[in-house]
């Protein structure tokens, strides 16, 4: 497993605005937006392409487009929605699938209550969504699904990661013959006892879309 952590100052600052509590929902989904779209841009340097033929104006050349099967983006249910229009931005010909996962607050661990995904993903390039790397079990459990159904290649983004979640996630990958790359705005400091990223930006969820669960 790959870590790569976005040094931008663009990144920086737009991650500052989240992190503040005075941020307000409207203006953190915005800034979500945009902040996806350049982790995105980082995220997308592997995705696979292949050589075409074209003629410009003035003579023909070769060029490159997407490889077919089109690229899979994959948004952990519910934070991870605020995530994909900033995804779909930059590979708009991508197409969309649906995980939902919750993590018992007790026990930490995650379980799917809901998937809108195709059976076989043999070859499949996935994005995964998933705005905070805490724990990491919600993500291992995530990816592992994917790769059940033959997904070859993963890269996750998230907007904060805590070198406890990347801790787990390598163990819960582990045996694993599957790429697998986490793209982050910032590795932070640690975990608190409820398993939240400090200094983190609170709950991504509620701060995106209020406090109704």
């Amino acid at each position: 497993m790959r870590v790569h952590v976005v040094d931008h100052p663009l990144v920086a600052h737009k991650l500052t605005v989240l992190r503040d509590e005075r941020t307000p929902s409207p203006t953190f989904r915005s800034l979500t937006d945009e902040l996806v779209t350049l982790l995105a841009y980082e995220a997308t340097r592997d995705v696979r392409a292949e050589a075409t033929e074209i003629r410009t104006p003035v003579a023909p050349t070769v060029g490159v487009r997407l490889a077919s099967p089109a690229p899979l983006v994959v948004p952990i249910l519910r934070a991870g929605l605020g995530m994909l229009d900033g995804m779909m931005r930059l590979l708009p010909t991508a197409e969309v699938g649906f995980l939902g996962m919750v993590r018992n607050e007790e026990t930490l661990e995650a379980s799917t209550y809901a998937e809108r995904l195709p059976e076989d993903l043999s070859g499949r390039q996935c994005y995964v969504l998933d705005p905070m790397l805490a724990t990491g079990g919600t993500l291992a459990a995530a990816i592992r699904f994917l790769t059940d159904r033959g997904a070859d290649h993963i890269t996750a983004i998230c907007l904060l990661a805590a070198p406890e979640g990347c801790e787990r996630l390598a163990a819960g990958l582990e045996g694993l013959d599957v790429p697998v790359t986490v793209v982050t705005a910032a590795m932070d400091e640690r975990l608190n006892e409820k398993g939240y990223i400090v200094p983190g930006l609170g709950d991504a969820g509620d701060r995106l879309y209020g406090l109704a669960h």
